[in-house]
C-alpha cells in the first residue's frame, strides 16, 4: 500500500499552459482528440501561438464525446499523463495527428515518441489514474455551457464566432488594443 506522501500531486489540465503563462490573452479550448473539427481548430491554434508569440497562451480542456468517440477519453488521459512530465503539447499534437488510431498500445507508443519516460505510463492508463482529471474538465465544461466541440473561450468569454484564423486574429487584435490602452496600475510619473 502506498503512503499518501508517496503519491505525487497531479498537474491539472487547467494548469497546463502552452505559451507565455503571463500573456494578456488566454485561449481555452474544450475539445476531443477524435474530432475532425477539433483537429482542424488545432491548426488555427498553432498558427495563433506562433503569430502572437508571447502575447497569447493556450489551455486545452478535455471534453471527450464518448458516445461518438469511444477512445477519446483514454486519449485525454494520455495527454494529462504526458503533461505530468512537461510533454503535454507534444502529446497533444501526436494525438491529433493519429486521431484515428488511439488504442492503449498506440498511446504508449506516441508517449515514447514524444519523450515521456515514466515507467508507469501504461499502468496509469490501464488503471485510469488521470480519469478524474478528464471528468473534471468535462463537468466544468458542462457548467460553462459547452455542449459540443471544439468550444473556445478567449479571456474566459465564450467565443461564438466561426473559429478561423482571420476571425480569431481580429478578436485578439481588439483585445490586445484594449490591454495596450489601459492605464498601468501602480506606476508613477517621473518629473522631468
Amino acid at each position: 500500500m502506498r503512503n499518501v506522501k508517496d503519491i505525487p500531486e497531479i498537474i491539472e489540465p487547467r494548469d497546463i499552459v502552452v505559451g507565455n503563462p503571463n500573456a494578456p490573452v488566454t485561449i481555452m479550448e474544450f475539445g476531443d482528440y477524435e474530432s475532425e473539427a477539433c483537429m482542424q481548430a488545432n491548426e488555427v491554434v498553432k498558427e495563433l501561438l506562433e503569430y502572437y508569440e508571447g502575447q497569447v497562451n493556450f489551455v486545452f480542456r478535455h471534453f471527450p464525446l464518448t458516445k461518438v468517440h469511444q477512445r477519446a477519453h483514454k486519449a485525454a488521459e494520455a495527454a494529462v499523463a504526458a503533461g505530468q512530465e512537461g510533454k503535454f503539447w507534444e502529446m497533444h499534437q501526436a494525438l491529433f495527428a493519429n486521431r484515428r488510431n488511439l488504442g492503449i498500445i498506440s498511446l504508449k507508443s506516441y508517449a515514447r515518441e514524444v519523450g515521456v519516460t515514466g515507467k508507469r505510463f501504461l499502468e496509469d492508463l490501464m488503471n485510469g489514474t488521470y480519469g478524474w482529471q478528464v471528468q473534471g474538465d468535462l463537468q466544468e465544461g458542462l457548467k460553462m455551457g459547452v455542449r459540443d466541440v471544439p468550444h473556445f473561450f478567449i479571456n474566459n468569454k465564450s467565443f461564438d464566432g466561426t473559429w478561423s484564423t482571420r476571425n480569431v486574429k481580429t478578436h485578439i487584435n481588439n483585445l490586445l488594443q484594449e490591454v495596450a490602452s489601459m492605464p498601468t496600475v501602480g506606476t508613477k510619473r517621473k518629473r522631468a
